[in-house]
């Protein structure tokens, strides 16, 4: 396994429509596998696979207290209800914003073996779900704000994203952030 970059806000990818997965082959095993350690290492609960360079329509999702899940060309089937919560993005760093989405959410799938799943969920999970598999299709959490709260919050990532010239973020396996830190505590 090995640890992704990850693409910024303002990378044309991570407005692309992705291409429906027909193939579970080892190589998408891989990937999966590489989305996982990627999103474990940046300290995410979701990964889709335009925010690591890839067009498949595939996406990690690990929110605490649940299993893993893969996503392979999901859909939102049904969504109900409307609630509000603060939401950030690995292809977004230290921005955060007050984002209205359905309160729940069914999803229609299959896992990274091919074998059709159907999650139903709200709460942090709902939210997670609906997040990501906005990524799959060009979307941005910033879409779903207000005008001031979009200059807002693209006036903050503009002073962070001076740190990524580049747009791809480089993400440190977890021993070597452990040991950096241990190196700037003596």
């Amino acid at each position: 396994m090995s640890l992704l970059g990850i693409h910024l806000v303002g990378s044309p990818i991570l407005r692309k429509e992705t291409i429906p997965v027909t193939v579970f082959d080892e190589a998408l095993q891989s990937l999966i596998d590489d989305m996982f350690e990627t999103m474990y290492a940046a300290r995410g609960i979701g990964l889709a696979a335009p925010q690591v360079g890839r067009l498949e329509r595939l996406t990690v999702i690990h929110v605490p207290d649940t299993d893993p899940i893969v996503l392979i060309n999901p859909r939102i089937v049904s969504q109900t209800g409307s609630a509000t919560a603060e939401e950030g993005c690995l292809s977004m760093p230290e921005v955060y914003a007050d984002v209205k989405r359905p309160e729940f959410v069914a999803v229609e799938a299959v896992d990274r073996h091919g074998e059709p799943i159907t999650i139903e969920s709200g709460a942090l999970l709902g939210r997670c779900l609906q997040h990501e598999i906005d990524h799959l299709h060009g979307k941005l959490f910033t879409d779903y704000l207000g005008i001031f709260k979009k200059r807002a919050a693209l006036a903050q990532w503009d002073e962070e994203r001076r740190r990524f010239p580049s747009l791809v973020r480089r993400i440190q396996p977890p021993h070597e952030i452990a040991r950096h830190q241990g190196e700037q505590e003596l």
